[in-house]
């Protein structure tokens, strides 16, 4: 099987079922920033492999493979669920268990720190624009809603596990001064 097909060279591409929209198709700007998501994340796993985060980041990974297809099969029939709410309960077990282990917040942090730290405000940042555009496409079905929560609940989990990353490698949390 080709990796090219030349059949987007007109700026076209398919949902799953094969109808043909523009690239620049809400849904498909929704499913692709999930995409650039995965792949930040990626880099976090990378920034820190021996990270006690790293299995969740998998199985985040995972979860986000599958909000993609999801928002790729419009009219699907049930094909594609969305995340189940026992993985936000799980987004939310896990930022209760990383808060713990933290000093409380008492100012806006900067991003940065340690690598993986870095790398997941980032993520967090990129998980905000892909609700944004989940919310864009005006998809009222319930693999979209499902959606919508997951990312709204991740972003908040990056943002506790991009402080947990620092504290975990020994960094300090930077607080933002005017």
């Amino acid at each position: 099987m080709k990796i090219y097909t030349r059949g987007g060279d007109e700026g076209h591409t398919s949902f799953f079922g094969g109808e043909r929209v523009a690239k620049n198709h809400p849904r498909i700007e929704a499913y692709g920033t999930v995409d650039e998501l995965n792949s930040v994340l990626g880099v976090s796993r990378v920034a820190n492999p021996a990270s006690s985060l790293d299995e969740q980041l998998i199985s985040i990974q995972r979860d986000l493979f599958e909000i993609g297809a999801a928002l790729a099969s419009p009219n699907s029939d049930g094909r594609f669920d969305g995340p189940a709410p026992e993985r936000v309960e799980r987004l939310e077990s896990s930022i209760d268990t990383m808060e713990s282990s933290l000093a409380p917040l008492r100012a806006f942090i900067l991003p940065g720190g340690s690598p993986q730290s870095a790398a997941l405000h980032h993520a967090r940042t990129v998980c905000r624009r892909a609700e944004r555009r989940v919310l864009n496409i005006g998809d009222e079905s319930p693999p979209t809603r499902a959606s919508i929560v997951y990312l709204n609940r991740l972003s908040d989990f990056l943002f506790v596990a991009a402080r947990f990353a620092n504290h975990e490698s020994g960094f300090e949390d930077v607080p933002w001064k005017s």
